[in-house]
């Protein structure tokens, strides 16, 4: 058994995981910039909330994974800050806003209309002060934690810690959105109907 004693993954799990509210109507991110924030609304649940080990999602300060859910990004708005967003990489497939101040990263967008998650904003829901989002479901590109510089004798552990939080470690996404990606190249291909 793996010693997972002292392993932080995320401050929004490290404390366990909060279950969503039923009926929960969203909310407002904001950056971490004390005065004139970012205001972002989120105007419904967000869904496949999970901790993600990738090097492109935003982390903050200390953990060694993001969080990161989807929502339709008809449900986003910005309310206050525009001017102070940017996108991290403009070449990249999630266009990713982050407020230049602080450089915490409040969406990233889709432009793509072919990309299977076309229409789906990421959204860091540790970013906003209500409580009921979307509980995380599961742990994304466990494995490029170590692109981050975490030791590779780590991972039995940061694998176990995460089994004990309830989080499924997956080197890619989870089951059911690998099945989307597939089901959509899929009907792209004519391989299955559209």
């Amino acid at each position: 058994m793996a010693d997972t004693s002292g392993i932080a993954i995320h401050p929004a799990v490290d404390h366990g995981i909060r279950p969503a509210k039923p009926d929960f109507a969203g909310g407002e991110l904001r950056c971490l910039c004390h005065a004139d924030p970012v205001r972002v609304a989120l105007r419904g649940q967000t869904a496949h909330n999970h901790v993600c080990g990738c090097t492109k999602c935003w982390k903050p300060e200390g953990a060694i994974f993001s969080q990161v859910a989807v929502i339709s990004r008809d449900l986003v708005e910005v309310l206050a800050g525009a001017e102070k967003l940017e996108v991290v990489n403009r070449d990249a497939p999630i266009q990713r806003h982050r407020c230049k101040a602080c450089g915490a990263h409040l969406f990233g967008r889709i432009e793509n209309s072919e990309h299977p998650f076309y229409g789906l904003d990421f959204v860091h829901t540790e970013l906003s002060d209500q409580d009921g989002w979307a509980a995380p479901e599961f742990a994304a590109f466990v494995s490029s934690v170590i692109e981050s510089g975490v030791d590779p004798e780590r991972m039995p552990g940061i694998r176990a810690r995460l089994r004990e939080l309830g989080l499924e470690p997956y080197d890619a996404l989870s089951p059911p959105l690998m099945d989307a990606i597939a089901t959509h190249i899929a009907r792209r291909s004519g391989a299955l109907p559209a």
